[in-house]
């Protein structure tokens, strides 16, 4: 139901994902352990409560969104054709999503997706739903974009509030600014789409997942265990699991960073860089 609709979609998995009342939780590709963590809770959240959760599965806030949600029908909206999926580390990812939710496409078989594609997509992600969340998003990004157009298609527009000294979150800081819907759980999200719906969503809170073994280091751990901090103090459980790190090699990385005087330590093992 938006004015440029595609003339057919392409599915994949099970249709009845497409049946449910939708939101989509976007966002930062490098997102931080913060925002991850935020976007799995907020996701797991808003499934529980009978919501399908539609995403762009890119890394970072996307693909949190939709592990988080694979229980409840998570729907992953495609830049290319099925045959191409992008980014290709997710093909494990993909499967997981078929099994209880459905993969959507407007390109063709054979259709490898290229940059102008991804926010062509993006109308679709918004689309398909009656509201998308930004979890994290730098003042120009693809997120940014998907919110634009939902504020076109007459969709509601949430943000959720981050630490103003960290870039991921300029994005949507501005958003609120504007006048997008402040989020800090679930129930934000709930409280306005239940009205529009006209149909009982009930917030049903479940236990978070147990954190994921960790796994051997390899070349661009360093990196990536960096990319997660920011100015917001994060558990150092949360690195380890986000990361897929051992424990050790995360305290190694984080020694360094302290050496360095790039870290700062919180109560309750929680840390942020400087």
């Amino acid at each position: 139901m938006i004015d440029d609709a595609p003339p057919l979609l392409a599915v994949r998995g099970k249709t009845a994902a497409l049946r449910l009342p939708a939101v989509a939780v976007v966002g930062a590709r490098n997102a931080s352990a913060a925002g991850l963590r935020f976007a799995e809770r907020l996701a797991r959240d808003l499934s529980a409560a009978g919501f399908a959760i539609v995403s762009g599965l890119a890394r970072g806030i996307d693909a949190a969104s939709h592990r988080a949600s694979l229980g409840g029908g998570t729907i992953a909206v495609l830049a290319g054709g099925h045959d191409h999926i992008y980014p290709r580390e997710h093909a494990e990812l993909t499967d997981a999503i078929l099994a209880q939710g459905a993969l959507v496409s407007e390109m063709p078989f054979g259709h490898e997706p290229r940059a102008r594609d991804f926010p062509r997509r993006n109308r679709l992600i918004s689309g398909l739903c009656a509201g998308i969340v930004v979890v994290e998003a730098a003042k120009r990004s693809g997120s940014l974009i998907t919110a634009r157009f939902a504020l076109e298609q007459g969709r509601e527009v949430f943000a959720v509030p981050g630490s103003p000294l960290d870039p991921r979150a300029e994005g949507t800081n501005d958003l609120i600014k504007q006048g997008a819907t402040l989020v800090t759980d679930a129930a934000d999200v709930i409280a306005v789409l239940r009205p529009i719906l006209g149909e009982p969503v009930e917030f049903r809170a479940e236990e978070p997942e147990a954190p994921a073994p960790g796994a051997e280091p390899d070349a661009g751990e360093r990196a990536r265990i960096v990319e997660l901090l920011g100015p917001t103090p994060v558990p150092i459980d949360d690195l380890v699991r986000l990361s897929g790190s051992s424990p050790a090699i995360v305290r190694v990385v984080l020694l360094e960073l302290e050496l360095a005087g790039r870290l700062e330590r919180h109560g309750g093992a929680l840390v942020s860089l400087l």
